[in-house]
């Protein structure tokens, strides 16, 4: 799929406040199809699995999908996989090509208790959900939470490794979501701003936002980041029960002055830096959202902060 350059910013300018609705009432939209889908498996397995790429909105499409399914009657926990990270042990983590402690292996996870976790929460058992206190890279003895689903309780699992096949080998019945931004955008026919490019904005604002990621750092990590993608996230996505877009075709005009600030003060040199040329002229094609037509529950909320969900 592939928005239109001219369709965006003749919006930005006429309605850009009906051009945001529009755009977040088509992604819920999708978020209620998967609830849906979702109750439809619920005989079969009360655990959801959603898995996308850095940056696809994996955190907030869990808690509205967890919303619509309240609405229906169902309670809905949450757990983020990272949870499931083990302590760092440099001996035997996996590493890039580089040499460097790779954390975008799905062999960083502790595996063997994620797979027990799911069985014994079918069988109705109580778990106890680890936390991993990414700041010492390590697991901390207090776990985050306990979970013991009832009849009218299901449970959604989000990670980046979600769909691999050393979990949904184990857990086929599970219901299995892959979500990301899979839009381009277009102009006379060829593409000015690619969908990855979505991804990597989004993350550069929200790592300089929240996490005090100077946006040399985090464009140092992307080539990493996108590595991992290609080799342990893409190649699950077909085993997903639903697959949808999380990409919004105002966010190009909402993220460019920032973007464009962040990405001009990266130096030159280091890894994707080509990329980096391609995407701040691309930026300049596109006009100005305000941020205050964002709603508060808004997906792209989750990368420029504001929102009524906890991260």
């Amino acid at each position: 799929m592939a928005y239109q350059l001219t369709d965006i910013n003749y919006r930005t300018v006429t309605d850009p406040k009906g051009f945001v609705e529009e755009c977040d009432a088509r992604y819920q939209g999708e978020v209620g199809v998967a609830a849906e889908m979702i109750l439809e498996n619920r005989h079969k397995s009360p655990i959801v699995l959603l898995s996308g790429p850095s940056g696809s909105g994996k955190t907030t499409t869990a808690m509205k999908i967890s919303d619509e399914l309240e609405k229906r009657g169902v309670r809905c926990h949450y757990v983020a996989m990272d949870d499931y990270f083990v302590t760092v042990d440099p001996l035997t983590a996996p590493r890039t090509p580089e040499g460097e402690l790779d954390f975008e292996s799905p062999l960083c996870l502790d595996l063997e208790l994620l797979n027990k976790h799911f069985t014994m929460l079918s069988r109705g058992e109580r778990i106890y959900v680890p936390k991993y206190e990414f700041s010492r890279q390590m697991r901390i003895q207090e776990p985050s939470k306990s979970i013991k689903l009832r009849d009218d309780e299901m449970v959604i699992f989000e990670g980046i490794h979600a769909l691999n096949d050393l979990i949904t080998d184990r857990h086929p019945e599970a219901f299995k979501l892959y979500i990301s931004a899979r839009s381009d955008v277009a102009f006379n026919g060829s593409i000015v701003y690619k969908r990855t490019w979505f991804r990597l904005v989004r993350r550069l604002v929200r790592d300089f936002n929240f996490r005090g990621s100077d946006p040399a750092v985090t464009m140092a990590m992307w080539a990493n980041v996108r590595r991992g993608e290609l080799a342990n996230i893409s190649p699950f996505k077909t085993k997903a029960n639903l697959r949808f877009d999380t990409s919004h075709a105002y966010e190009p005009a909402l993220f460019n002055l920032t973007a464009t600030k962040l990405f001009s003060s990266v130096p030159e040199g280091i890894e994707r830096y080509e990329e980096l040329r391609q995407v701040l002229p691309a930026l300049q094609l596109f006009g100005h959202i305000d941020e205050s037509l964002i709603a508060p529950d808004a997906l792209v909320r989750e990368f420029i902060g504001g929102g009524v969900y906890e991260y």
